[in-house]
């Protein structure tokens, strides 16, 4: 589990596909030595398993249907990519809970500049973007974030400078793909309405 607060944006250092799909290698601030073998990390939102670390560095691999299901497979060396550490009992939850399982990929409609902040409109794919609702959260590129407005498929979100700065959401474009994943709650709640009708 973790909660949507990125804690350092790593870089791909190199990709190499493999018998069993594609291995990424990510540099990273991160104490590596604490990393243990077999942990949990969110790459932009998505849970990937630890399976080799060096100095700086660790590596992942990923499977086809995670690369055809997310933005990983747009993936190439060089890219920044936002990082977070599985959550500890105890921790402080700043964000809300992130499984780490993206639920589609969004495409960025617009990036406007609002006072100190921007205002991003994103397209969710349906019928994902059922689960959006105002003042609820929703996590982009493993960003926990508050969704300001909804119209159909299409939410807006408010950044923050410091959220701009210090996460990737600062390189976001128009056209651009986005991992997307919905809040735990609303998934949910959902689950059980339907069980509800007749």
């Amino acid at each position: 589990m973790f909660t949507g607060i990125v804690t350092d944006v790593g870089r791909v250092r190199a990709v190499r596909d493999t018998n069993r799909d594609r291995r990424f290698e990510i540099e990273t601030a991160f104490d590596v030595a604490s990393l243990a073998l077999g942990a949990s990390v969110s790459h932009a939102g998505c849970c990937l398993t630890v399976v080799e670390t060096g100095e700086g560095w660790f590596a992942v691999e990923v499977s086809g249907e995670t690369l055809s299901m997310t933005t990983l497979g747009d993936w190439h060396e060089g890219r920044r990519v936002n990082l977070e550490r599985a959550a500890r009992v105890g921790d402080e939850l700043g964000g809300h809970i992130v499984s780490g399982h993206v639920d589609g990929v969004g495409e960025v409609l617009s990036v406007e500049s609002e006072g100190g902040s921007h205002r991003v409109r994103i397209r969710a794919p349906r019928p994902l973007h059922r689960f959006i609702a105002p003042k609820g959260s929703i996590t982009v590129e493993g960003v926990s974030l508050t969704v300001n407005e909804v119209e159909d498929d299409v939410f807006g979100v408010n950044l923050i400078p410091h959220t701009w700065d210090v996460t990737t959401l600062g390189e976001m474009k128009p056209c651009g793909r986005v991992n997307l994943e919905i809040d735990m709650l609303a998934r949910y709640v959902a689950r059980l309405a339907e069980f509800g009708k007749p």
